[in-house]
């Protein structure tokens, strides 16, 4: 671990520890405010260095991060926890496996198949819902 940064670029940290798949997603994560350090909404500017506790929000989850060593380069997945510890309540871990609120469409029996109205309907009743669960803030 020669040669590392003393401080890093949040924005950079998190792409380095795998938290985003691009530079450019963490940036527009912190853009939006779903990244604080010390409970503190962080820009992507902003420098974090050993020991500060980071905190992402990635749709229901807030993920909690603490700076072990600041690093600038990506990472393999098995060397990421030599520069972060993931200390995520489990309360926030149990959030991944909910079951996900089900949408019963019923028709009586007997009523065929749905019109095109109807089926139109449905759809966008089905896309609305993929829409809030992409992004649940």
């Amino acid at each position: 671990m020669a040669d590392l940064p003393v401080e890093v670029r949040i924005d950079k940290y998190l792409w380095a520890i795998r938290v985003f798949k691009t530079r450019s997603e963490a940036a527009e994560a912190c853009r939006t405010g779903k990244v604080a350090v010390g409970g503190q909404n962080a820009k992507s500017s902003k420098t974090i260095k050993a020991g500060d506790i980071i905190t992402v929000r990635k749709g229901a989850v807030k993920f909690q991060y603490q700076v072990v060593c600041p690093i600038d380069k990506r990472q393999g997945a098995q060397l990421v926890p030599n520069y972060a510890t993931n200390i995520t309540p489990q309360s926030e871990l149990d959030k991944l496996v909910a079951p996900n609120e089900v949408i019963f469409l019923k028709r009586d029996r007997g009523a065929g198949r749905p019109t095109k109205r109807e089926r139109r309907e449905i759809d966008d009743l089905l896309g609305a819902l993929e829409y809030f669960d992409e992004d649940f803030d």
